[in-house]
């Protein structure tokens, strides 16, 4: 379908295989490749970007008891706010390819960068709740339409170096997000100790990170002049299957083979996925089964992440921890992710089954829950280790999206509808929280939610991790 009627993975896909064509001026030959000096700039320009994806959220945990006292905020109320990043996620991810291409990938992060940078600006002169929600909106959306492209733009300007560049991006990502948690609060209190003060100045990261994009965006056809390899191993690697997250698939791929693409760094099983054919039978990916059980389990792995970035900070100061050391146990959590990030989809991809992982993963949430509601401040580096760990289910989902898939289309086709749906389904969880904290007066009942959660997560996560492909069901 073509027009209002496309679909977002149908316009996810096409975005892909133009990506990895080749180039009309050279029809099937190599590329010609960049400059030294900008291929640094264009890495330097990932890198950037990566570091400014989640602090708008990130920051947010650790002075949201200052944010709800100066804004006059409820705790139904912090529970929207909570519920805001994967609402934009959900709804400006839509828009992200079509507006790539009319108008290139390269702008589009740029613009998505400019408007993480004004919102994160205009919030902290907010005289009221709606005027905050509407910055954070603004900044979250600007996360969004990066989050969707950033993976296309690594298989783009770096065809022949997909597995080290998504790993220069996946560690973006988690750094930018542990640092962000961790230093807050000093920073904040380095800065007068306004929260005003503490959120404002992470404006300034954003906009040292548009910088480069103001240059890289001039060139819609960086991607033909990335180097050679387009159509080589990597060509169609792993970010393929992380089109909306904003994540990285390190790993993960369809086929009987395992071991490493010595090219890409990525499991071999992804680059078989890649050279698999795009053209196939229709996939009616609304009523497979194996597509509803990713989204699900894709989802509710979304709601912990994003009731831990929200609230997490907030169980631990109702528990008498300070803010300082609260922010830094978030940080602890969300850095967690560096590591695993790379060792998950590793071992994922020499499974058979990944249910076992969902298993372990889901126990371990279990276990840092009930630790929280028991002894939530004597045992505070465990839980938030334990929940780290949990929280691991993020590259994990994205390892089984490329397992679940035989075809380029495939892979792309899952990838926006699990993501896309999943991040729906985990709108709810953060507000409801929200509103049992409100309402109850205590943390007992949300965390008994937040446990509860972990129950169809495991479920899903299982049926999903089952060895078979959405093209068996197409």
């Amino acid at each position: 379908m073509v027009g209002m009627h496309t679909s977002p993975s149908d316009d996810l896909a096409t975005l892909d295989t133009a990506a990895s064509a080749p180039s009309p001026a050279e029809p099937g030959g190599p590329r010609r490749a960049a400059s030294p000096w900008r291929g640094r700039v264009m890495a330097a320009g990932l890198l950037l970007a990566a570091l400014n994806l989640r602090p708008a959220v990130t920051t947010l945990g650790p002075l949201l008891e200052e944010v709800r006292d100066g804004l006059g905020m409820s705790g139904t109320v912090a529970g929207v706010l909570t519920s805001v990043p994967p609402a934009c996620f959900a709804l400006f991810g839509f828009t992200a390819p079509r507006l790539a291409r009319r108008w290139g990938p390269g702008a589009v992060v740029c613009a998505g960068l400019a408007a993480i940078a004004a919102g994160l600006l205009l919030r902290p002169f907010a005289g009221g709740t709606v005027v905050f929600l509407a910055a954070s909106a603004l900044a979250l959306a600007g996360i969004a339409v990066s989050n969707v492209l950033m993976p296309v733009i690594v298989k783009r300007w770096f065809p022949d170096r997909v597995g080290a560049m998504t790993g220069l991006y996946s560690m973006g990502l988690s750094l930018g997000t542990a640092v962000a948690a961790a230093v807050t609060v000093p920073m904040t209190d380095a800065l007068g100790g306004s929260w005003r003060a503490g959120l404002g100045v992470w404006a300034l990261l954003a906009a040292v990170a548009l910088v480069p994009w103001l240059f890289l965006a001039r060139d819609r056809t960086s991607g033909a002049e990335s180097g050679p390899g387009a159509n080589g191993p990597g060509a169609n690697g792993p970010v393929a299957s992380a089109s909306v997250a904003g994540g990285s698939e390190t790993g993960g791929g369809t086929g009987t083979r395992t071991g490493t693409d010595t090219d890409t760094g990525a499991p071999a099983a992804v680059a078989e996925t890649a050279a698999a054919p795009a053209d196939g039978p229709a996939i009616r990916i609304a009523r497979s089964p194996l597509a509803w059980a990713m989204a699900v389990f894709f989802g509710f792995q979304a709601t912990a992440a994003y009731i831990s970035m929200g609230w997490m900070p907030q169980i631990f100061r109702d528990a008498g921890v300070s803010a300082s050391t609260s922010g830094l146990l978030l940080a602890v959590m969300m850095a967690m992710g560096v590591p695993l990030a790379f060792v998950l989809p590793r071992i994922a991809a020499r499974l058979r089954h990944q249910g076992v992982l969902v298993v372990i993963l889901g126990v371990l949430g279990l276990i840092g829950y009930g630790g929280l509601w028991l002894a939530p401040a004597e045992g505070a580096w465990l839980w938030a280790l334990l929940l780290g760990v949990a929280n691991c289910a993020f590259p994990l989902a994205l390892t089984m999206i490329g397992m679940r898939t035989r075809t380029h289309a495939g892979v792309v086709r899952l990838s926006a509808f699990a993501q896309s749906v999943g991040y729906l389904l985990s709108i709810p969880g953060p507000l409801l929280v929200g509103v049992l904290y409100q309402h109850s007066g205590g943390w007992g009942q949300p965390l008994a939610l937040m446990a509860g959660f972990m129950v169809p997560q495991i479920v899903a996560g299982v049926l999903a991790g089952r060895d078979r492909t959405l093209e068996d069901e197409g």
